[in-house]
Protein backbone atom coordinates (compact mmCIF):
# COMPACT_ATOMS: atom_id res chain seq x y z
CA UNK A 1 0.00 0.00 0.00
CA UNK A 2 1.01 3.70 -1.06
CA UNK A 3 1.98 6.17 1.35
CA UNK A 4 -1.09 8.14 -0.25
CA UNK A 5 -3.50 5.36 0.20
CA UNK A 6 -2.51 4.74 3.55
CA UNK A 7 -3.23 8.37 4.41
CA UNK A 8 -6.46 8.45 2.81
CA UNK A 9 -7.49 5.42 4.72
CA UNK A 10 -6.68 7.11 8.03
CA UNK A 11 -8.36 10.41 6.94
CA UNK A 12 -11.43 8.28 6.67
CA UNK A 13 -11.32 6.86 9.54
CA UNK A 14 -11.03 9.83 11.27
CA UNK A 15 -14.11 11.05 9.71
CA UNK A 16 -16.37 8.05 10.42
CA UNK A 17 -15.09 8.64 14.03
CA UNK A 18 -16.60 12.15 13.60
CA UNK A 19 -19.78 11.40 11.94
CA UNK A 20 -20.33 8.78 14.57
CA UNK A 21 -19.72 11.69 17.77
CA UNK A 22 -16.90 9.43 19.20
CA UNK A 23 -15.05 11.25 21.40
CA UNK A 24 -11.22 11.55 20.41
CA UNK A 25 -8.76 10.58 23.04
CA UNK A 26 -7.52 13.77 25.04
CA UNK A 27 -4.18 14.71 24.59
CA UNK A 28 -1.49 13.74 27.51
CA UNK A 29 -0.75 17.50 28.33
CA UNK A 30 -4.29 18.17 28.52
CA UNK A 31 -5.25 15.31 31.89
CA UNK A 32 -5.03 17.49 35.14
CA UNK A 33 -4.47 16.28 38.79
CA UNK A 34 -7.55 17.81 41.60
CA UNK A 35 -5.66 20.23 43.46
CA UNK A 36 -4.43 19.49 46.81
CA UNK A 37 -6.28 21.79 49.65
CA UNK A 38 -5.69 23.35 53.25
CA UNK A 39 -7.61 22.70 56.36
CA UNK A 40 -6.84 24.83 59.51
CA UNK A 41 -7.60 23.94 62.95
CA UNK A 42 -7.24 25.31 66.29
CA UNK A 43 -7.21 23.10 69.39
CA UNK A 44 -4.37 24.05 71.95
CA UNK A 45 -1.28 22.74 71.60
CA UNK A 46 -0.52 22.66 67.85
CA UNK A 47 2.25 19.70 68.54
CA UNK A 48 -0.89 17.84 69.63
CA UNK A 49 -2.64 18.83 66.60
CA UNK A 50 0.53 17.85 64.02
CA UNK A 51 0.79 14.41 65.48
CA UNK A 52 -3.08 13.50 65.08
CA UNK A 53 -3.12 14.57 61.13
CA UNK A 54 0.41 13.62 59.86
CA UNK A 55 0.45 10.54 59.47
CA UNK A 56 -3.16 10.04 58.36
CA UNK A 57 -3.53 8.99 53.90
CA UNK A 58 -4.67 11.36 52.12
CA UNK A 59 -2.98 14.11 54.39
CA UNK A 60 0.59 15.88 52.29
CA UNK A 61 1.84 17.94 55.44
CA UNK A 62 0.63 19.36 58.88
CA UNK A 63 1.98 22.11 59.73
CA UNK A 64 2.25 24.15 63.06
CA UNK A 65 1.40 27.64 63.28
CA UNK A 66 -0.67 30.97 64.30
CA UNK A 67 -3.86 32.02 63.33
CA UNK A 68 -6.27 34.80 63.95
CA UNK A 69 -4.75 37.20 65.36
CA UNK A 70 -3.49 41.14 64.65
CA UNK A 71 0.52 40.81 64.47
CA UNK A 72 2.38 40.00 61.22
CA UNK A 73 4.65 36.85 61.24
CA UNK A 74 4.26 36.63 65.17
CA UNK A 75 7.55 34.61 67.12
CA UNK A 76 5.93 32.00 69.04
CA UNK A 77 6.87 34.19 72.30
CA UNK A 78 5.09 36.88 71.53
CA UNK A 79 1.67 34.56 70.96
CA UNK A 80 1.82 32.64 74.33
CA UNK A 81 2.11 36.10 76.28
CA UNK A 82 -1.45 36.86 74.52
CA UNK A 83 0.18 39.91 72.80
CA UNK A 84 -0.97 39.37 69.08
CA UNK A 85 -4.66 37.91 69.31
CA UNK A 86 -3.07 34.27 67.60
CA UNK A 87 -4.03 30.57 68.77
CA UNK A 88 -1.93 28.08 68.04
CA UNK A 89 -2.94 25.90 65.10
CA UNK A 90 -2.19 23.39 62.43
CA UNK A 91 -2.85 23.69 58.86
CA UNK A 92 -3.08 20.68 56.72
CA UNK A 93 -2.50 20.11 52.99
CA UNK A 94 -4.64 16.99 52.24
CA UNK A 95 -5.40 15.10 48.59
CA UNK A 96 -9.52 15.32 48.19
CA UNK A 97 -9.69 12.37 45.88
CA UNK A 98 -8.41 10.19 49.23
CA UNK A 99 -9.46 11.98 52.12
CA UNK A 100 -12.04 14.17 52.15
CA UNK A 101 -12.54 17.73 54.19
CA UNK A 102 -15.21 16.29 56.25
CA UNK A 103 -13.40 13.08 57.40
CA UNK A 104 -10.75 15.74 58.33
CA UNK A 105 -13.57 17.97 60.46
CA UNK A 106 -14.72 14.49 61.95
CA UNK A 107 -11.34 13.78 62.94
CA UNK A 108 -10.46 17.11 64.60
CA UNK A 109 -13.12 17.00 66.95
CA UNK A 110 -12.04 13.70 68.57
CA UNK A 111 -8.55 15.36 69.03
CA UNK A 112 -9.90 18.20 71.37
CA UNK A 113 -12.41 19.09 74.37
CA UNK A 114 -14.99 21.23 72.93
CA UNK A 115 -16.99 21.82 75.42
CA UNK A 116 -13.60 23.85 76.93
CA UNK A 117 -14.03 27.85 75.77
CA UNK A 118 -10.56 28.92 77.43
CA UNK A 119 -7.92 26.26 76.10
CA UNK A 120 -6.96 22.46 76.09
CA UNK A 121 -6.24 19.97 79.05
CA UNK A 122 -3.60 22.02 80.72
CA UNK A 123 -3.24 24.18 78.19
CA UNK A 124 -5.38 27.58 78.92
CA UNK A 125 -5.59 31.33 77.87
CA UNK A 126 -5.97 32.58 74.58
CA UNK A 127 -3.81 31.04 72.52
CA UNK A 128 -4.80 27.59 73.33
CA UNK A 129 -8.50 28.33 72.29
CA UNK A 130 -9.82 25.89 70.19
CA UNK A 131 -11.59 26.72 66.48
CA UNK A 132 -12.12 25.41 63.27
CA UNK A 133 -11.14 28.39 60.40
CA UNK A 134 -13.44 26.77 57.39
CA UNK A 135 -13.01 28.93 53.90
CA UNK A 136 -17.05 29.71 52.34
CA UNK A 137 -16.60 26.34 50.52
CA UNK A 138 -15.51 24.33 53.90
CA UNK A 139 -18.40 25.68 55.84
CA UNK A 140 -21.22 23.91 55.63
CA UNK A 141 -19.54 20.20 56.05
CA UNK A 142 -17.58 22.13 59.37
CA UNK A 143 -21.01 23.12 60.68
CA UNK A 144 -22.51 19.55 59.67
CA UNK A 145 -19.60 17.96 61.13
CA UNK A 146 -19.92 19.63 64.29
CA UNK A 147 -23.85 18.82 64.83
CA UNK A 148 -23.16 15.31 64.41
CA UNK A 149 -20.47 15.42 67.09
CA UNK A 150 -22.76 17.45 69.33
CA UNK A 151 -25.50 14.78 68.85
CA UNK A 152 -22.83 11.92 69.68
CA UNK A 153 -21.63 13.70 72.79
CA UNK A 154 -25.18 14.92 73.28
CA UNK A 155 -24.27 18.19 75.07
CA UNK A 156 -23.49 22.16 73.32
CA UNK A 157 -19.77 23.17 71.83
CA UNK A 158 -17.88 25.72 72.79
CA UNK A 159 -15.52 25.32 69.69
CA UNK A 160 -16.96 27.73 66.79
CA UNK A 161 -16.34 27.35 63.08
CA UNK A 162 -15.28 30.57 62.17
CA UNK A 163 -13.92 32.10 59.04
CA UNK A 164 -10.27 31.13 57.21
CA UNK A 165 -7.66 33.63 58.54
CA UNK A 166 -4.12 34.18 57.37
CA UNK A 167 -2.15 31.00 59.24
CA UNK A 168 1.19 31.75 60.09
CA UNK A 169 4.44 28.96 60.03
CA UNK A 170 5.80 28.46 64.11
CA UNK A 171 9.35 28.51 64.11
CA UNK A 172 11.31 24.83 62.79
CA UNK A 173 11.71 24.03 66.19
CA UNK A 174 7.95 23.35 66.84
CA UNK A 175 8.07 21.31 63.17
CA UNK A 176 7.16 17.72 63.65
CA UNK A 177 7.82 18.13 67.57
CA UNK A 178 6.67 15.04 68.50
CA UNK A 179 8.86 12.71 65.97
CA UNK A 180 12.33 14.81 66.44
CA UNK A 181 11.30 14.99 70.23
CA UNK A 182 9.09 12.10 71.10
CA UNK A 183 10.19 11.13 74.91
CA UNK A 184 9.68 15.14 75.39
CA UNK A 185 6.10 14.79 73.80
CA UNK A 186 5.49 11.72 75.73
CA UNK A 187 6.03 13.68 78.89
CA UNK A 188 4.23 16.57 77.63
CA UNK A 189 0.85 14.36 76.98
CA UNK A 190 1.03 12.45 80.01
CA UNK A 191 1.78 14.91 81.91
CA UNK A 192 -1.16 17.22 80.65
CA UNK A 193 -3.54 14.06 80.85
CA UNK A 194 -4.84 14.16 77.39
CA UNK A 195 -5.08 10.74 77.18
CA UNK A 196 -7.10 10.38 79.94
CA UNK A 197 -9.51 13.19 79.25
CA UNK A 198 -10.18 12.43 75.76
CA UNK A 199 -11.50 9.40 76.46
CA UNK A 200 -13.55 10.51 79.41
CA UNK A 201 -15.43 12.34 76.32
CA UNK A 202 -14.86 10.28 73.39
CA UNK A 203 -14.23 6.92 74.76
CA UNK A 204 -12.88 4.60 71.76
CA UNK A 205 -13.00 7.07 69.45
CA UNK A 206 -10.54 9.50 70.78
CA UNK A 207 -7.48 10.57 68.95
CA UNK A 208 -5.03 11.08 71.39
Amino acid sequence: MSNRTTLAALASLTIGVLALGAPLPRPAEAQTTPALQTAIFAGGCFWSEEKAFDDLPGVRSAVSGFVGGHTANPTYEQVVRGRTGHMEAVQVTFDPQVVSYRALVDRYWRTIDPTDPNGQFCDQGPSYRAAVFATGAQRADAVASRDAAMRILRTSFTTPVVGVQRFWPAGAEHQDYAKRHAASYQAYRVGCRRPERLRAIWGDAAVS
